[in-house]
């Protein structure tokens, strides 16, 4: 299979052997990880996927050799407004700054979250002290944790140190330790989780280990910390060899030992301690600062609700 972007907003993809017989609307959702099915459908029903040159419905069965193209409207970018909203400062120089995110608050700018992120309090805090790289909706920012995760986040202050973050973390040469709490109880006392990860096949919104050949390599290291034995929990330390979407919520869950509170990855009922999502905490960041080559290693407190579940644990 090949595609390739004609201009700005037209897909072309070239329909392969493993296409023959799939919806149209499958097909061009698997390129692309930041459009839903539901959309596409909406783009096909709107006349903008063309197969061979002519609009289809949804429904239409590709095969192999047919040519798909798919006309993706022009975004329109809000203003992204600085709000002072405060930060917990773990590090700060000239050239980077990392913080330590609580929960529910989203890291960058995305649909249905343009005010409250991480990115409009670095604004106000940082004003025009952040890195364009990303440009408009990401500035400063080189990696994510995701919404409900608590703990580390580097920021860049300028492109020079962007670009030697980034190749920190291309490189995967960056330390990153989490502590989680996960249901069950690990026997091992430390063991290590291969395995790709990837788009679920099922459910375009999750990620999933997948097959050999498919998806990115993760690989990921544990530790038990703690064994809760009465209420069938335990506490870890998880060192990320790389860095996925997800991976830790991935590979915990496909060792049989989702993280508490993880209802996506995990059991669908709600813990009964009440938890904001998923019991995980990037504690530990450590990296080669990206101008003076010093060694920098920042230790993120454990949030309030994970040290008091502890205390309740122990």
């Amino acid at each position: 299979m090949t595609d390739s972007l004609g201009n700005d907003n037209i897909v072309k993809y070239f329909a392969g052997e493993d296409n023959d017989g799939e919806r149209v609307d499958k097909v061009m959702s698997s390129l692309s990880d930041s459009m839903s099915r539901s959309y596409i459908q909406k783009l096909i029903k709107d006349k903008k996927v063309l197969v061979n040159g002519k609009p289809v419905k949804a429904s239409f069965n590709v095969s192999e050799g047919d040519i798909l193209e798919m006309e993706i409207p022009a975004s329109i970018i809000p203003d992204i407004e600085p709000e002072n909203i405060p930060l917990d400062v773990i590090y700060e120089d000239k050239d980077v700054l990392v913080i330590n995110k609580p929960k529910d608050m989203v890291v960058h700018p995305a649909a249905g979250h343009y005010s409250g992120t991480l990115v409009n309090a670095l604004m106000y805090y940082l004003g025009d002290d952040l890195s364009g790289i990303n440009g408009v909706m990401r500035p400063g920012i080189v990696h994510r944790i995701d919404k409900d995760t608590t703990g580390s986040v580097i920021i860049c202050k300028n492109d020079i140190a962007h670009r030697g973050i980034a190749e920190q973390l291309k490189e995967h040469s960056i330390n990153r330790v989490y502590h989680a709490i996960c249901h069950g109880i690990i026997k091992d006392d430390e063991g290590t989780i291969e395995g790709n990860i990837g788009r679920s096949a099922n459910d375009r919104k999750k990620m999933a280990v997948v097959p050999e050949g498919q998806g990115k390599p993760a690989i990921t290291h544990y530790k038990v910390l703690k064994r809760f034995e009465k209420e069938k929990l335990t506490y870890v330390e998880c060192r990320l060899e790389t860095g996925r979407t997800h991976q830790i919520r991935v590979h915990m869950s496909k060792i049989g030992h989702p993280l508490l509170g993880d209802t996506v990855y995990g059991p669908s009922m709600k813990s009964r301690f009440k938890l904001q999502g998923q019991c995980l905490h990037a504690k530990i960041l450590g990296f080669n600062h990206p101008v003076t080559g010093e060694y920098i290693e920042t230790d993120a407190p454990l949030p309030e609700y994970f040290s008091h579940l502890l205390v309740i644990l122990c």
